[in-house]
Formats: C-alpha cells, sequence, structure tokens
C-alpha cells in the first residue's frame, strides 16, 4: 500500500509542496543564522526568499506542465473521439490517475468502435441479403400483373421501387460510414457539366461557372441528383433552381424551390436518416435518406452542406466543396 502512494497523483502534488517548503524554510534559518537582523541581514533575506521563490518555480513548471500536456492529449483525443475517429486511442504514462483514465479511455474507445463496427457490418449485410427476396417478389409481381388490376399493380410497384431505393440507399450509406475520406488525389471531374446533365434530367433551371474539382464522379452525381428529386418533392410544382459558383477557394451548390420551406428549428435535423418533416405523406414519395446521403457525400468529400431560407419563399440547399 505504501509503495502506491507515491504514484498517486495528490500526494505527489503535496510531496512537492512540502518540499518547496522545507527547502524554503531551512533557507530562511540558514540566512537568519548567517546574518544579524540588521537593514543589511533583512535585504539578504528577501533576496534569498526571491530567488528560492523563483528556483521553485523554475523546478515545478515542467512537472506541472507535464501534467497538463498529458491531459491536453486526453481532452484533444476525447474530441477526437466525439467527432467520429473511433480509431483514436491514448498512450498510457505512468500509473498516477491520468494513467488510468487514459487507460479507461482506450477501453471505452475499444469498446465503442467495436459496437458500431458490428452494426455497420450488420447494416450492410441485411441491405445486401434483402435484394435476394426483393428480386423474387418483382419477379412473382411481372407473373401475377395481367390478374391483377390497374390500382393494385400501381400500388406494388410503387412499393417495390420505395423497398429497392431503401435498399440502395441503405448500402450506399453503409459503404460511405466505412470509406475513408475521399484523397486528394480523386479524380479530376467537370462538376459543371455534371450538374447541368442532372438539372436537364429533372428539368431544373441551371446557372453556374466552370468548376473542375476532384471527387468521387458517381458520389457526387448521387448528391446532386438527391437534392433536386428532394427540391421537386417538396416544391409545389414550381421549377428548381440550381446555381453553381466558384467563392473565396470552395465551390458552392445551391439547389432551390418554391415550396413551404422548412422550419429554422427543422433545418438540421432534416439531414438525419429517416426524418420526415411533420406533417409530411410518405405518399409522396423519398423514404428519408435522401438528405442523409447528402450531408455524408459531401463530408467524404471534406465539404459542409445546410438548408437555408429561400430568397422569396421556400428553402435553398448550399452545398460546399474544397477545390
Amino acid at each position: 500500500m505504501l509503495k502506491l502512494l507515491p504514484q498517486r497523483l495528490y500526494v505527489r502534488i503535496y510531496l512537492a509542496m512540502l518540499a518547496s517548503l522545507l527547502v524554503t524554510a531551512t533557507l530562511f534559518t540558514l540566512v537568519h543564522w548567517w546574518h544579524r537582523p540588521d537593514q543589511a541581514g533583512l535585504h539578504s533575506m528577501y533576496m534569498l526568499l526571491g530567488i528560492v521563490g523563483i528556483i521553485v518555480a523554475i523546478g515545478a513548471f515542467p512537472v506541472v506542465r507535464r501534467l497538463t500536456r498529458r491531459l491536453e492529449r486526453l481532452e484533444a483525443n476525447v474530441e477526437q473521439l466525439g467527432a467520429g475517429a473511433l480509431s483514436i486511442r491514448l498512450p498510457v504514462e505512468g500509473s498516477d490517475e491520468v494513467a488510468s483514465l487514459a487507460a479507461s479511455f482506450n477501453r471505452a474507445a475499444d469498446r465503442i468502435e467495436a459496437l458500431v463496427g458490428a452494426q455497420k457490418s450488420l447494416l450492410a449485410n441485411a441491405s445486401h441479403e434483402l435484394r435476394s427476396p426483393l428480386a423474387r417478389i418483382k419477379m412473382a409481381v411481372e407473373l401475377m400483373q395481367e390478374q391483377a388490376s390497374p390500382l393494385i399493380r400501381s400500388e406494388l410497384d410503387r412499393n417495390i421501387s420505395e423497398l429497392d431505393q431503401l435498399i440502395d440507399e441503405l448500402l450506399l450509406a453503409s459503404r460511405l460510414d466505412a470509406a475513408e475520406p475521399a484523397a486528394q488525389s480523386a479524380e479530376q471531374l467537370d462538376f459543371t457539366a455534371l450538374v447541368a446533365e442532372e438539372c436537364a434530367r429533372s428539368g431544373a433551371v441551371f446557372d453556374g461557372d466552370l468548376v473542375v474539382l476532384a471527387g468521387d464522379a458517381k458520389l457526387l452525381r448521387r448528391l446532386v441528383r438527391n437534392l433536386l428529386e428532394n427540391a421537386a418533392r417538396h416544391g409545389s410544382g414550381a421549377p428548381v433552381a440550381a446555381e453553381l459558383r466558384l467563392c473565396h477557394g470552395a465551390v458552392e451548390l445551391d439547389v432551390c424551390d418554391d415550396g413551404p420551406g422548412v422550419l429554422e428549428a427543422e433545418r438540421v435535423r432534416i439531414f438525419e436518416p429517416f426524418y420526415r418533416l411533420p406533417g409530411a405523406s410518405e405518399a409522396a414519395g423519398g423514404v428519408g435518406l435522401g438528405l442523409s446521403l447528402v450531408r455524408q457525400i459531401v463530408r467524404h468529400h471534406g465539404g459542409s452542406v445546410v438548408c437555408l431560407p429561400g430568397k422569396s419563399a421556400g428553402c435553398c440547399f448550399r452545398v460546399s466543396l474544397p477545390v
């Protein structure tokens, strides 16, 4: 038990304070005996006390700095873990409370990483396995279409299409979760042409600068398509407008609609998986993953996306990507 006492952080600090006080008292006593208590002697004692204070401060600084540096590393790693860097770990230095805390942090991070990994694997595998029964359902519906009424066939087709879209987006979401951020060496692509093609496909109005950036063409196309489809779905039938521009070393893409808009309190939550705005109907289409995928793709490319109020009505989704 006595061997463990010096390893306790509070004991070490306490002993350091006692040692400093002991050294100060000893030197003060020596000066008192060596000098007569006249003005010169008092002046010498004050000087010596000042020197002792400086020596103690200089000697204590490395000890305190080492302790605070370890705590700063712990704080920084906790922030990184909270931001999603699940592989982050702390070096365990010494055997005091900070070392024990670092070891506890590493054990918790191991457990969190294992749980999240298992969840991602389950989601990816489940989404993949759903492909086979969905294909069989499609085949069965095709065979029975002549026997079913047009209304039933239309409803079956809509449900199967929605299920197919859900599985596709779940698979993409799980792959993005497991993938590393896009490397700087990603392929150079004509982003203006990509956005223009998607706008022509959906009937949106497009205006933009010539932009070439590095990225995954398939993912960026999915990003633009999801934004345009979302705007068309909630735009009350009004034309959708897309604008692309270079701004302060970044690419900004605005996709705007003239729909009812989004309340300020909902502008962050709409990027959550499966979140629907109050009053939204499933009959309107969509599975609640489109905007969540947009945010994942944007972050995968080192960018950001926000929902802003429209210029006159509706809302605008602004995507910012590094050039």
